[in-house]
């Protein structure tokens, strides 16, 4: 009987340490991933500031050259706040893009498109504008306006999956390796979204 007591003892004070030195190490790696994650957010902030303040070299030069059409979704609801939507289409105009497609699924933006062009002096709709014209880069702005009842919901999915798929293809780096355009994923993505590909 007396050999039995200090065994259990021994057992309970061996389990009262693992049971303390887990806990350490659980804290102990709790607070290096705490460390870590605080030291990327840091970095995270002070590049989006040095980006702001036009430091780094790589964000200065925005080539809108090569773009050629800009489609937009908006929400339903910013939609309707027609003075935001017409800020972005000043900021837009003022780096340069000139043709753009806006999409709203109840076309709300079909309705208030009247405003949007009695505040932009620059543009013009798409309708008015020769095709030949939207292919070189105009002098004013040509815009598009599109909702759900267009039927143009699935050209919006299509380029959805295009985005999903050049977004698997990025690095950790946050730089995407090559974004790829190729026909075979065009076709792949109208398939997806149930319409005919060539």
């Amino acid at each position: 009987m007396d050999l039995k007591y200090p065994a259990r003892k021994f057992s309970r004070s061996l389990l009262t340490m693992g049971n303390v030195g887990l806990q350490l190490l659980w804290y102990f790696l709790h607070i290096l991933l705490s460390i870590w994650y605080s030291i990327i957010s840091i970095r995270c902030f002070i590049e989006s500031c040095f980006i702001t303040c036009g430091v780094l070299e790589k964000y200065k030069s925005l080539n809108t050259g090569k773009l050629r059409y800009l489609a937009i979704v908006i929400e339903s609801e910013d939609a309707h706040q027609t003075s935001k939507v017409v800020k972005l289409l000043q900021w837009l105009d003022s780096i340069g893009v000139k043709n753009i497609c806006l999409y709203d699924m109840n076309g709300v933006l079909k309705k208030s498109k009247e405003a949007i062009f009695g505040k932009l002096r620059n543009a013009k709709p798409i309708e008015e504008v020769n095709e030949a014209v939207t292919l070189h880069v105009p002098d004013h702005m040509t815009l598009e306006f599109v909702s759900y009842a267009d039927g143009k919901e699935a050209m919006v999915k299509a380029a959805n999956f295009i985005f999903v798929e050049n977004l698997k293809r990025q690095n950790f780096g946050g730089e995407i390796d090559g974004q790829v355009m190729s026909e075979s994923l065009l076709n792949e993505a109208l398939k997806v979204v149930g319409l005919f590909a060539f």
